[in-house]
């Protein structure tokens, strides 16, 4: 499965400790997260990320490009609820495009948390039969 990952800058050691909590899951599927959030994953476990651009720059609109061509199987999007007003329009896109095209989508850390474990028990594999 492809798993997307986005942090907001106040999310991102919270994302790195997901990560390192749950490597054995993640290493069995490829990861494609924003540019420092991806390096950040790398440096702290060691699993292989795809980074596109950082998350300002125009990774966040990679990773809505790819969840449109159903290519992205879930995505987690740690944000910051403290800070909404300059990162809104991206969680907006994410958002409305794993809406429109039924990807699971986690913002916080109790739904990665089921979201990873609902993906290790075999939950998400009727996303294989989707994108058929």
């Amino acid at each position: 499965m492809n798993i997307g990952m986005i942090a907001h800058d106040a999310k991102k050691k919270l994302m790195q400790n997901l990560c390192i909590a749950y490597r054995g899951i993640l290493s069995k599927h490829t990861l494609y997260a924003t540019g420092t959030t991806g390096r950040l994953i790398e440096e702290v476990t060691n699993l292989t990320v795809h980074k596109y651009l950082a998350g300002h720059l125009g990774g966040t609109q990679q990773l809505g490009t790819q969840i449109e061509h159903n290519q992205i199987d879930l995505v987690i999007f740690l944000r910051d609820p403290l800070s909404p007003k300059s990162h809104e329009p991206d969680f907006n896109n994410i958002s409305q495009l794993c809406d429109k095209y039924n990807i699971p989508l986690a913002t916080n850390l109790a739904t990665a948390e089921l979201l990873i474990k609902a993906l290790e028990r075999g939950d998400l594999d009727w996303r294989e039969l989707y994108k058929s």
